[in-house]
């Protein structure tokens, strides 16, 4: 491919990619989730997963997962719900560069045709090509804590690190990075991160971080030194102006917030102003394996028509919730 058709590629995308995120104020989505894979007990079978974690929605609806218990990111396809496609890894837990140990977070990269991955306990960024005859990854940051991956419309990625409690903006190939959010030390205050996990980025370059440990939710404007909580923070719990060790999240072009609660088994939808709760959009009924029901959700997407995907965790599935 040549140069101005690679751009026009990459133009393409993005444009896509942000227009999947104009949802209508008042969507609503199916209650009952379909799986659109794993969903047959945990194990290293093309047809299951092992606790899945963070995961990315192509514009085709090719759904990558980080498969976190078999050290290894697999691709499903959309319409092929029997069996998935190791991509990355499944050589075994190691630290070898055609190995994973417990990868956390995967994003798409549309321009290098590669999946960026959050290599946790290797503590590295590594990245990995989709070609069909690539057999080892790339290391692009190593020495962190990695626990999310974002990447914005200038392919900046961002990184949040667990052990510095912060999250620092990436140019591909650059190490060190610069501080966008944290870094001032653990804890609650508005200019503090207390084991950050999953990222989004707004097309503003605004980062949102979901503060597992301070149970909330914080956007840092670009350039600020401090952040804003816009959802949770009231201590964990169930209320609806709580979280209990938020996860993935998402933001549409309205400024919606949309969030895995993890430990309430459910996903909120939190919009922008002044309203001080959120909104239960699926689960919400209870711990449990029913399609109503959420065990521990962690990765959270959408695809460009706004059909909604959550990586039940200790359900070792994906469910599609449809935008109706």
């Amino acid at each position: 491919m040549d140069n101005r058709r690679a751009i026009f590629k990459i133009r393409e995308w993005y444009n896509l990619f942000w227009s999947t995120l104009n949802i209508p104020a008042n969507a609503t989505w199916a209650q009952n989730g379909v799986t659109i894979a794993g969903g047959n007990g945990y194990g290293g079978a093309i047809n299951q997963l092992y606790h899945p974690f963070g995961l990315s929605v192509d514009d085709d609806q090719t759904v990558v997962i980080a498969d976190w218990g078999n050290h290894r990111i697999m691709q499903w396809k959309n319409g092929d719900t029997t069996n998935g496609q190791v991509v990355a890894g499944g050589k075994g837990r190691g630290n070898g560069l055609h190995q994973l140990q417990y990868p956390i977070d995967v994003l798409i990269d549309k321009e290098t045709d590669s999946l960026i991955i959050c290599d946790r306990d290797n503590l590295r960024v590594v990245r990995w090509s989709l070609r069909s005859d690539t057999t080892q990854g790339e290391v692009l940051i190593d020495n962190i804590h990695c626990r999310g991956l974002a990447m914005d419309d200038q392919r900046y990625l961002y990184v949040s690190d667990r052990g510095r409690d912060e999250v620092r903006r990436y140019q591909l190939g650059e190490k060190n990075g610069i501080l966008v959010a944290g870094g001032n030390g653990r804890g609650d205050g508005l200019n503090q991160l207390h084991w950050p996990t999953y990222l989004f980025v707004d097309r503003d370059h605004s980062v949102y971080v979901s503060d597992n440990e301070n149970h909330r939710v914080m956007k840092w404007v670009e350039g600020a030194k401090e952040g804003i909580v816009v959802a949770g923070g009231q201590g964990r719990g169930s209320a609806l102006t709580q979280l209990y060790y938020p996860k993935g999240i998402f933001v549409d072009t309205l400024g919606t917030l949309y969030v895995a609660d993890s430990w309430n088994h459910r996903v909120m939808l939190w919009t922008q102003g002044d309203k001080k709760q959120g909104t239960v959009i699926v689960g919400g009924n209870g711990k449990g394996e029913g399609a109503n029901q959420f065990n521990d959700p962690i990765g959270l997407s959408f695809d460009r028509h706004g059909n909604l995907y959550v990586a039940d965790q200790n359900i070792y599935r994906v469910q599609r919730f449809s935008i109706e």
